[in-house]
């Protein structure tokens, strides 16, 4: 029978699945449902109703090379995939792959499981109403081959639409009018060529946007390709293609939910289950959207954020109508090429979902492990759920561990960073030497930022330099801002406390004959850095890259070529483990470097929806940092849920 598998597992990876032989299918289906790891009223109850067991079977198999979807209580995806990622690279269904080779190969399966519980369930019904919405699916389509694909969709669409097309050249033009203008379901078509600027939003704000406020719903879509590991990949397009677009189930429940709810605004499925856990976050886009926050009133002071990862989406057009409605042009969207991260454009995905919330309506999702539509926005946090002895498996693995230091090792006492210089102020007050504390603590930074600009930006500076800057300002000798500097440090030493699990980690590890590094961006010096590291009794030995002293900083890549680079030369395997999603996340895997990132204290705090009580970006509100800075930092000790 191994042979009849096989045959099927080359036929669904050539996307062929209809053409292999039923028999092949069906003899698949006995063997594994006789093992109980196809189960069908587990799967229909959770995916849908099917004519036929066969049909249950070959909506799984379609689906398990991209999406998180359960045959059974006995096989967990997401588990298998994300443990061989040989097998997810290879777009091999799971169950099928541990069935034909891995059990023989001693693989291990686990049984299935949600990583994510949402706090409520919406519940399509039936109702008279929910075909008779206008209905305009937008469609960018840069490659050719996704004309047939968006075709298949578009065929088996439960109700009539109108179809915007934008393409990126004459040929794919042509081929969609071809295609598209044979559908039965789609009325109105209109096909336009665009130029290669402003990706997937620029075409559907120039040529179609206000024209879209005549209709109830809209879906955004467009091609999609990820290249990496060597070959095509479009999990992440199939996913989202599958549970806005193709996947018939799904697609009757929005439309009907949509119907019945006036008050959601914006659909879209939870982010890709292979994205980092971070993938929700800001990054570095927070500066490419002032113009609509203050255009709209958004409140974009979370780091974390819900929105469409990929840019596709269904929404009421009303929703986003001061989006849709505004006079665009292509030359208003940054030109080719783009960045993987930071633009106006990715700050632009990160902004149609406060939009709509802004406009009075909700977002819902689709979560494809338990089948279930929610507007619970907690799903960003799912993968933020790690006890200690699991993060200690996980990291154990590596040779070397580097950790960040601040906020991911130690921790301080009022979370706020700048209270140390707070105290200060408050000192040099009393002394006569400055207005106020607030006024102090914006002179010291703006004299640390002013060394900065005057290198450049490059390298780092030294809380010495920082002091040797701020005594001309404030008349000081040599020794007196020496003084200053020292009292600083010591105001902030007092603060500093351990992050207890993450240091008996790393002693552990350490302990395992494991390398332990601390890198870490900072002005202060080594030994200071030492000091702080002894008080929170990390004993580990430990290779120290402190940025005042290596001139190397995280968050601008250098100290990554320079890690990759060693480590290339000694030959060792390698993680780190921080909390910065730009620096010891994003940037360090930029670089080809395994990383961990671990939730600040702060975001912590939002994933267990508490209230934004600690906010010092303008001013430092000290009974606010006393009050609830102590509580956000035991709430944070450790950077994950189940401690």
């Amino acid at each position: 029978m191994k042979k009849h598998v096989n045959r099927l597992i080359r036929g669904l990876r050539n996307k062929k699945i209809s053409r292999t032989n039923r028999l092949e299918r069906e003899v698949a289906l006995r063997e594994l449902t006789e093992a109980e790891l196809f189960d069908v009223d587990y799967y229909q109850q959770r995916y849908g109703a099917f004519s036929s067991d066969l049909a249950a079977f070959e909506d799984y198999l379609c689906k398990s090379g991209f999406a998180n979807v359960n045959p059974s209580e006995k096989f967990d995806t997401e588990s298998y995939l994300r443990r061989y990622p040989d097998v997810y690279h290879a777009g091999t269904p799971a169950l099928l792959h541990y069935h034909q080779k891995g059990k023989m190969e001693e693989r291990e399966i686990a049984p299935a499981h949600l990583r994510w519980h949402p706090k409520d369930n919406l519940v399509a019904v039936d109702n008279s109403s929910w075909a008779q919405q206008r209905i305009a699916i937008c469609l960018h389509i840069f490659y050719a081959d996704f004309v047939p694909k968006f075709a298949a969709c578009l065929k088996a669409f439960p109700c009539n639409v109108d179809v915007f097309v934008a393409a990126s050249s004459e040929e794919i033009m042509q081929d969609a009018e071809r295609q598209f203008g044979a559908i039965a379901q789609v009325g109105k078509l209109q096909v336009v060529k665009a130029p290669n600027r402003g990706r997937n939003f620029g075409p559907l704000l120039v040529e179609f946007g206000r024209q879209l406020l005549d209709y109830d719903l809209m879906c955004h879509l467009h091609s999609k390709k990820s290249l990496y590991s060597g070959r095509e990949q479009t999990q992440w397009f199939d996913y989202l293609n599958q549970f806005l677009f193709k996947d018939l189930h799904v697609v009757s429940c929005l439309l009907r939910l949509f119907s019945d709810n006036p008050q959601l605004g914006m659909y879209y499925p939870t982010s890709f289950w292979m994205m980092p856990a971070w993938v929700n976050h800001w990054t570095c886009n927070k500066p490419f959207v002032q113009d609509f926050v203050e255009q709209w009133g958004l409140d974009i002071s979370d780091n974390f954020v819900n929105y469409p990862v990929g840019g596709m989406f269904w929404a009421r057009p009303k929703a986003l109508e001061q989006l849709l409605s505004q006079s665009f042009d292509y030359e208003d969207f940054p030109p080719e090429p783009l960045p993987n991260d930071g633009s106006w454009l990715h700050g632009l995905e990160r902004t149609v979902g406060l939009l709509a919330e802004k406009n009075g309506y909700q977002q819902f999702f689709y979560y494809p492990p338990a089948g279930q539509f929610t507007t619970d926005k907690s799903y960003i946090f799912a993968g933020y759920h790690k006890p200690p002895e699991s993060l200690f498996r996980e990291v154990s693995n590596f040779e070397v561990v580097s950790f960040d230091l601040f906020d991911t090792l130690l921790r301080r006492r009022h979370t706020e960073p700048d209270y140390a210089k707070y105290c200060l102020g408050k000192y040099l007050t009393e002394q006569g030497l400055v207005p106020s504390p607030q006024a102090f603590v914006s002179l010291r930074n703006d004299a640390e930022f002013a060394l900065r600009q005057a290198a450049e930006f490059k390298g780092d500076v030294s809380i010495d330099q920082v002091y040797q800057y701020m005594a001309k300002q404030l008349a000081l000798d040599e020794e007196q801002a020496n003084g200053l500097m020292a009292m600083e440090f010591d105001f902030d030493l007092e603060q500093i406390l351990p992050k207890d699990e993450m240091v008996n980690i790393a002693n552990q590890l350490a302990a395992r004959g494991r390398q332990i590094w601390i890198i870490t961006d900072t002005y202060y010096t080594a030994s200071q850095i030492e000091l702080m590291i002894r008080k929170v009794g990390l004993q580990a030995p430990r290779k120290m890259l402190v940025s005042s002293q290596t001139g190397l900083r995280k968050d601008t890549g250098q100290i990554w070529q320079w890690v990759r680079d060693y480590l290339q030369q000694q030959g060792f395997s390698h993680i780190h483990v921080g909390d910065n999603v730009r620096a010891d996340a994003q940037l360090c895997g930029d670089y080809g470097l395994a990383n961990m990132h671990v939730l600040h204290p702060l975001d912590k705090w939002q994933a267990a929806n508490q209230p934004q009580v600690l906010s010092t970006a303008k001013k430092m509100d000290e009974q606010k940092i006393l009050k609830w800075g102590r509580l956000i930092s035991n709430h944070g000790r450790y950077p994950f849920f189940g401690e």
